[in-house]
């Protein structure tokens, strides 16, 4: 068994809302500089940079753990958590007949940018990411759990797009096997809340900029793997079922 400090909600320049400083090769950087050796890409509504981020994390000795950080009909923020690339951007095609497609204006929400695993840039998505799906709250476990993956509600301490703001209570459908927590201070208040012991409560970042992203914190334990391995997804999900 290893012990894997982690940060599994980060968003790259893809997100119109992150800096354009994140790109996959300097998030997967900045990992190995804070001591980190399992991290998620969790962009909004899309795993497009998730290959060059898988080439990058390899490079830096990082786990990578494919993601997205959805959206639902309701507002609500969901990490999404695959068990290897191709089924993460399986998902991701089929996602987008799910989106309502407003284009993107740059100088208000921002750049959404695809880049390789060198960081350069092979591509931009014309429509908004941020905004929300036509996938309702209920719907969302189910179609993740499609692809083998996982999904939990989003920074539930927070009032923007969190699950307990939106809706005034944690629901008891869909049911959730875990949930995040933004700031380590709330994990008493967001069990409470949550009806969740801590230990089911995941602490993460939602880093935006580079200096968001986790120190070496937290940690989860799984068998020993290779950073060559693409099997970090699988392995992670296992341990969040289990």
């Amino acid at each position: 068994m290893k012990d894997y400090y982690y940060d599994l909600h980060i968003h790259s320049c893809l997100s119109p809302c992150a800096d354009d400083d994140m790109t996959p090769d300097s998030i997967a950087g900045m990992g190995e500089l804070n001591g980190l050796n399992l991290m998620a890409l969790t962009d909004h509504n899309s795993c497009k940079n998730c290959p060059a981020f898988f080439e990058s994390a390899k490079r830096h000795g990082i786990l990578a753990v494919a993601g997205m950080e959805l959206t639902t009909a309701e507002d609500i923020h969901i990490v999404c958590l695959f068990p290897n690339l191709e089924s993460a951007l399986s998902f991701d095609n089929d996602l987008q007949a799910k989106r309502i497609l407003i284009e993107n204006r740059t100088d208000i929400f921002g750049n959404q940018i695809v880049m390789d695993s060198e960081d350069n840039i092979i591509g931009t998505d014309k429509y908004l990411l941020s905004n929300a799906t036509m996938l309702s709250l209920e719907e969302v476990p189910s179609f993740v759990e499609k692809y083998g993956g996982i999904c939990y509600p989003a920074h539930i301490d927070r009032e923007s797009n969190g699950i307990i703001a939106v809706l005034g209570a944690f629901p008891e459908s869909p049911k959730f096997d875990l949930a995040e927590v933004h700031f380590r201070v709330n994990l008493d208040k967001s069990s409470n809340l949550s009806g969740f012991h801590k230990d089911k409560l995941i602490i993460s970042s939602d880093a935006h900029y580079l200096w968001d992203i986790k120190e070496k914190l937290d940690f989860i334990s799984f068998d020993a793997l290779s950073p060559d391995t693409d099997k970090a997804g699988e392995y992670l999900i296992k341990y969040l079922k289990g």
